[in-house]
Order: structure tokens, then sequence, then C-alpha cells
């Protein structure tokens, strides 16, 4: 399928501070058309009837009314975090848009983490460890 057939999906960037991650876009790139936020303000007339989706990586790009007015054929969004609280639900569906996330994707490190820390809690190992210093 050649990249103009891919359906279009809106980024903030690919990088950098708040960008996908480089692994991430790569996996994205062979399912979809990367627009990052500044393509899309850049030239939003012609751009945004081809975004069918917005990915959205650490709460970016934030989802308002004014961004949802400007994406028409806008289907979905997958947000790439576990929670979706950040989203304004029935403003998103008022639209007629889906909203996705991936409920299970940390639950295995999040169990983890939380036995480590029971544990160091009740063998004091904090304590001992700021002790010794």
């Amino acid at each position: 399928m050649a990249e103009q057939e891919l359906p279009g999906v809106l980024i903030l960037d690919i990088g950098g501070t708040h960008g996908v991650l480089e692994d991430i876009a790569a996996l994205l790139k062979k399912h979809f058309h990367l627009i990052t936020m500044k393509e899309f303000l850049g030239n939003k007339e012609e751009i945004s009837k081809k975004i069918q989706s917005v990915f959205v990586f650490e709460c970016r790009p934030s989802i308002d009314r004014e961004l949802l007015e400007s994406l028409p054929n806008l289907k979905v969004i997958g947000n790439s975090g576990v929670g979706v609280d950040h989203l304004d639900l029935k403003m998103i569906s008022s639209f007629g848009v889906k909203v996705t996330n991936t409920p299970h994707a940390v639950a295995d490190p999040t169990a983890d983490i939380g036995m480590a820390l029971m544990l160091a809690s009740a063998r004091r190992l904090v304590e001992g460890t700021v002790l010794n210093l």
C-alpha cells in the first residue's frame, strides 16, 4: 500500500522532548501516513481532510473542540496510555469520534513496582540505605 493511500494520523512530533518515540513512529508508519502538528498547522486546509486518526502520546497533542472541528474525517483518537482522564470523552463522542487506549499495557510493570515498594517498606531498605551514606 503506497503512503498516499494510508490513512493519516496526527501526532505532535517524532522524537524530541514530547514527541512520539522513534520505535513507535516506525510502527505507526507501517499502517499510517504520519502528519506532525507542525505540518498540520502549516497547511490546515489541505491536510485536515487526510487525517482520520490522532495518536495521543504523553497527553499530546491536546484534544480540544477547535482541533476536532478542524478534522472533518476524524474517526478515532488512540491514546498510548492507560487512562483517558485527560480527554473530554463526552465532547469527543459528540463529534462521532471513538477513543481507544491501552488499559493493560503497564499492568505487569505496575504490579512489579508495587511489590518492590511493599517489600522495600517491610524490610526498611530505604532507611538502611540512607543511614549507610
